[in-house]
């Protein structure tokens, strides 16, 4: 579909946009008194249906129904869209993998939608016919399999899918045509690699294991990074600092959650420019993020009511609204 052809979808999608969370309207949630309130007013502002049992889970996971819901409306070129659900195809991957390999079936959650369901990949993985996947995904499924068998290495076997995972993210993002995607696949991989880092440092992880576990990519010297985690996290704030990556080592100093805070956010601001963009694909894959963004927002809010947080803690945790 060329540019000018999106015209309609993106016109669709500003309309769209005025439904999106803003930071006030995330502050009102926060103000809820309790759980079922903040659910009160989900429903209140759109969010499930008819159908919906005020239940959380229920509400969030038809919201996420919603927005392929949407863009599927618009007829326009779903591969393009394919890039933003590789974590959850890769995930449905590794939790196949856990459950042949351990036998212990029902402990690994699945997402729905993708393109092989649940059923399907236990049987590739089963039967090792990794003809079956798509082509990103063979070699990792044999080398996790092959890896759970013979060491029973969890973690190991998670590294692997993991590492498929950033390299389908940049793969696409190279072939992509679309601006968005080619930013957002740097964006993501970079976050992940800088995420991975931070984990390493703190668990005494091996240069060896990083390197494995790490995607080369164009922002980030994987390399520099693996040995500043070696030394300590003073080195890699360091590094990030001199990397362009200033705002992620503040958020490292200030608490883990300012971190996790600011992985999400730097996806969003990967996408802010689209809210100029006239005609292109980009309007409608950053209205896609920023609905998953605004979910997952929402979804830690409902969580730490639940738990008994304060709003003060519960904002520590809030992500920065598209909108």
């Amino acid at each position: 579909m060329s540019d000018t052809k999106y015209t309609y979808a993106v016109a669709r999608i500003r309309a769209l946009e005025v439904s999106l969370f803003s930071s006030s309207t995330i502050e009102q949630l926060i103000a809820c008194k309790d759980h079922e309130s903040c659910l009160r007013f989900l429903t209140e502002h759109g969010w499930g249906g008819v159908d919906v049992p005020l239940n959380a889970d229920a509400i969030l996971t038809r919201e996420q129904e919603k927005i392929w819901e949407t863009i599927r409306e618009m007829q326009v070129d779903m591969d393009v869209f394919d890039v933003l659900s590789y974590p959850n195809w890769f995930h449905n991957l590794k939790a196949a993998v856990k459950e042949v390999c351990t036998g212990k079936s029902g402990a690994n959650i699945y997402f729905e939608g993708t393109p092989i369901s649940k059923e399907e990949m236990t049987r590739i993985i089963r039967e090792k016919d990794y003809q079956a996947l798509p082509e990103n995904m063979r070699e990792a499924a044999s080398e996790a399999v092959d890896t759970l068998l013979h060491s029973g290495d969890g973690q190991l076997c998670d590294v692997i899918i993991d590492r498929a995972t950033m390299e389908a993210i940049l793969a696409a993002g190279k072939k992509s045509k679309a601006a968005i995607i080619r930013d957002y696949a740097e964006s993501t991989v970079a976050v992940a690699n800088i995420k991975v880092a931070v984990r390493c440092c703190k668990t005494g992880k091996s240069l060896e294991f990083m390197k494995r576990a790490m995607a080369p990519c164009k922002t980030l010297n994987v390399e520099r990074l693996a040995h500043a985690a070696l030394v300590g996290l003073d080195a890699v704030m360091e590094y990030l600092n001199g990397a362009g990556y200033a705002e992620a080592a503040e958020a490292l100093k200030e608490s883990p959650s300012a971190f996790e805070r600011w992985c999400d956010n730097r996806i969003i601001e990967t996408i802010q420019p689209q809210k100029t963009n006239p005609f292109s694909v980009g309007p409608l894959v950053a209205y896609v993020i920023a609905r998953q963004n605004e979910i997952k927002t929402v979804r830690i809010i409902l969580t730490c009511k639940q738990n008994g947080l304060s709003d003060d803690s519960i904002r520590e945790r809030v992500r920065e609204m598209y909108v």
